[in-house]
């Protein structure tokens, strides 16, 4: 029996241990949820007083601006690749051993500077036998050794001169028979005779004058002989045409070349040119000396500058484009012929440009547009949109210049949003019917 009863007694303590904890936890969540209540009503309040000037209703804070006038540089996109002014393929004009080559890969040279040199003892023989017959040429004109550009006449030269003589005694003679057979005192027969002797020497002279005048021209060959066996000498040494780079080495020392064999090539590296074309709409724009900015992929990030220098008078009927060449400084050789340059033509700059922030445009589908605020009304007004100037964006049609846009919060932005300003912010209210405050609508 006191068994059971310690049992009962337990069993009561344990049920209304339970109900107040019950209690106790229904009470704690009641209080709880009136504490949220309050929060809504304090932000509600809140809310109210930031609607201040609209009346209680809840609005967004939204900057604005109006209508920038700035400066705009135009230009014209261009693509291209970096070529060498003068890439000259060097080549060997006369045949040889090669005895000598200062063309390794990549070595800069000067104009003027020994490339390659060949053998030419073979050549200095021929040099030799055209000299020695020009000496025996001259010495038969009877030319002055120590003037022997000066060539006599023809009257002057020994042989002539003799034949002019013979001729000029057969002449007398001739003369002075005919007078002697017209009074008999010589027979007939030497008057036949002499007359025959003047005409061979007559025959003699001009055949004299001939071989003279063959001489002289043959004189003008073996001078220019001469000249042409001194030229392959020279030509055995090969020297550089221009200042440049080796870029090609073509031929080895020992190895024999026969004559134009092309033994290397020499490429400009300062200045380069930038070979690029340019649309057809862009013609009346382009003029020589416009600046260029372009960058190289070798480089990232760094600007390279030239100017053009020629404009090609015609148009690619296929492509649309008209060539350009472009020339490019490079002093300190970090530019190579054959690098893809991607740049701009710097062509003109147009002041007093209207244009708006990136934040004030809002573009969907292509379609840019911008929130137009008009009596604190806002208005979604669409826009052109022109060059990208720093932060800027052009505007070319959609505006009138006077308009003042919101520039934040655009998302949240409609047509027939009622704008106020409050504390020097651009409130923006829904459209409730209530009349928004006294907002300035934008400031600049």
């Amino acid at each position: 029996m006191r068994s059971s009863l310690r049992i009962q007694r337990l069993f009561s303590f344990i049920c209304l241990l339970c109900a107040v904890l019950a209690i106790s936890s229904c009470g704690g969540n009641s209080a709880t949820q009136s504490t949220p209540a309050t929060g809504q009503g304090g932000q509600r309040g809140q809310n109210s007083q930031r609607g201040g000037r609209g009346g209680g209703s809840s609005g967004i804070g939204v900057r604005s601006t109006g209508i920038q006038r700035i400066s705009i540089q135009r230009q014209i996109e261009l693509s291209g690749n970096l070529a060498s002014i003068d890439q000259v393929k060097v080549s060997a004009e006369v045949a040889g051993t090669v005895i000598f080559a200062n063309i390794d890969l990549g070595k800069e040279v000067q104009a003027g500077e020994v490339l390659v040199k060949l053998d030419d003892r073979e050549l200095q023989l021929a040099r030799d036998r055209a000299e020695s017959a020009l000496k025996q040429t001259e010495a038969q004109l009877g030319l002055d050794p120590a003037k022997p550009s000066v060539i006599p006449p023809d009257e002057q030269i020994a042989t002539v001169r003799t034949a002019i003589a013979n001729r000029d005694d057969a002449k007398v003679k001739f003369t002075q028979s005919q007078a002697l057979v017209a009074q008999g005192l010589v027979p007939r027969t030497d008057l036949d005779t002499n007359e025959t002797r003047l005409k061979v020497t007559e025959a003699v002279l001009q055949s004299t004058l001939e071989s003279v005048r063959s001489l002289k021209a043959s004189l003008q060959d073996r001078r220019a002989a001469l000249q042409l066996a001194q030229k392959k000498i020279d030509d055995a040494t090969v020297k550089s045409p221009v200042n440049g780079v080796v870029s090609e080495r073509l031929v080895q020392r020992g190895e024999f070349i026969r004559e134009n064999t092309q033994i290397t090539t020499i490429v400009q590296l300062n200045p380069l040119q930038l070979r690029t074309a340019v649309q057809e709409k862009f013609s009346s724009l382009i003029r020589p000396n416009l600046p260029v900015q372009f960058a190289v992929e070798p480089y990232p990030g760094q600007m390279f500058t030239g100017r053009i220098i020629n404009i090609s008078p015609s148009i690619d009927q296929q492509t649309r484009t008209f060539p350009v060449e472009v020339q490019v400084e490079n002093a300190s050789r970090k530019l190579k012929p054959g690098f893809f340059a991607k740049g701009i033509i710097l062509t003109e700059r147009d002041n007093n440009v209207m244009a708006l922030p990136e934040e004030a445009v809002s573009t969907l589908a292509g379609v840019s547009s911008v929130f137009v605020i008009d009596n604190g009304v806002i208005r979604q007004q669409s826009v052109t949109l022109g060059s990208h100037e720093g932060k800027y964006f052009e505007i070319l049609d959609g505006l009138m210049g006077n308009e003042t846009v919101a520039i934040s919060n655009l998302n949240q932005l409609v047509t027939g949003t009622k704008v106020v300003a409050a504390d020097g912010v651009t409130e923006a209210l829904k459209d409730t019917g209530e009349a928004p405050g006294t907002g300035r609508g934008g400031s600049k």
